[in-house]
């Protein structure tokens, strides 16, 4: 995998924040036209209907004229992509003091910035798996990036790290590691697993990817750089995931063990999520937020 781009040295903290702004949101922009081309290629004959769209949406953060910053929601409702959801924000504002306490950098001042990319993509189709990624940068009296990509497959015989398609997932991912620093993928993907487990019911959430938080290693470019190549690393591996199995055909069986597992995934969002605490937490867009649940899940 070739390397993300390299982007202009952001030298003031402002030149930071717009420069991580302007790269999330062109992933968005690369992704979305992706996923609508797949929509366009799935076939009629199992996925009847015009292919979706995305419905970009802005919304606004603060009240009575305070411009608290805001985001741009992107939804697709399709006849491959089931549900999907990329959105990008970009909010400031104070943390409540409760909150502040638990966020790294604000003990003292609670003043926030962030801006990032989150996505979560549900298939009509049970073979094709679901998946989450998302990246960000945040700044309080310090700075760091954070994120990750991780596979969420619903049919059993996929729920296993040696199984072909989480293999290509996490070797898009080990290769964007391993440009950056030799110990990465180990530290980020043993931190995926750890982060994405369903305490309660004592099983993963899926086949896991990476997941890294507060990075920030002294270097501001070389951190951002290892950001880009985690979303370029999602846009290789992801796409050529749902383009091998969009065209295999599936039973009612298959439809309700998805379901199943999709209840996993919403339980896992609503107990444990730290970016669905995070957007709740700082007044985000309600509906951008839970835009990450399933369309349908049951609990038998």
């Amino acid at each position: 995998m070739a390397d993300a781009a390299p982007a202009p040295s952001a030298q003031t903290l402002d030149d930071r924040r717009a420069a991580a702004k302007t790269w999330f949101e062109t992933l968005r922009d690369k992704i979305t036209a992706r996923f609508e081309a797949l929509e366009d290629a799935a076939d009629p004959a199992l996925y009847p209907g015009e292919p979706g769209r995305f419905e970009l949406t802005a919304w606004d953060r603060g009240s009575d004229g305070e411009d608290l910053g805001g985001g741009v929601m992107g939804l697709m409702r399709g006849r491959l992509f089931e549900k999907v959801g990329v959105h990008v924000s970009t909010v400031h504002g104070d943390f409540s003091p409760d909150f502040a306490k638990r966020v790294r950098g604000a003990e003292t001042d609670p003043r926030f910035f962030a801006t990032g990319i989150s996505l979560i993509a549900h298939q009509r189709n049970p073979h094709v798996p679901a998946v989450h990624m998302n990246t960000r940068f945040i700044t309080t009296t310090v700075s760091w990036f954070g994120g990750g990509m991780d596979l969420n497959p619903t049919q059993a015989y996929q729920r296993d790290k040696d199984f072909e398609d989480s293999r290509a997932f996490h070797a898009a991912a080990k290769s964007a590691c391993d440009a950056h620093g030799p110990d990465y993928y180990e530290r980020f993907t043993t931190w995926c697993d750890e982060y994405f487990w369903l305490k309660h019911r004592e099983e993963p959430r899926g086949t896991g990817g990476i997941f890294y938080d507060h990075l920030d290693t002294g270097d501001f470019d070389a951190d951002f750089a290892f950001t880009r190549s985690v979303g370029e690393a999602f846009l290789q591996a992801y796409p050529a995931i749902v383009e091998k199995r969009m065209g295999e055909r599936w039973s009612e069986a298959d439809r309700y063990e998805q379901l199943v597992q999709r209840g996993r995934y919403a339980e896992f969002n609503l107990l444990y999520d730290r970016g669905t605490k995070f957007g709740l937490e700082t007044g985000g867009n309600v509906t951008s937020i839970l835009s990450s649940m399933p369309p349908h899940a049951i609990w038998p």
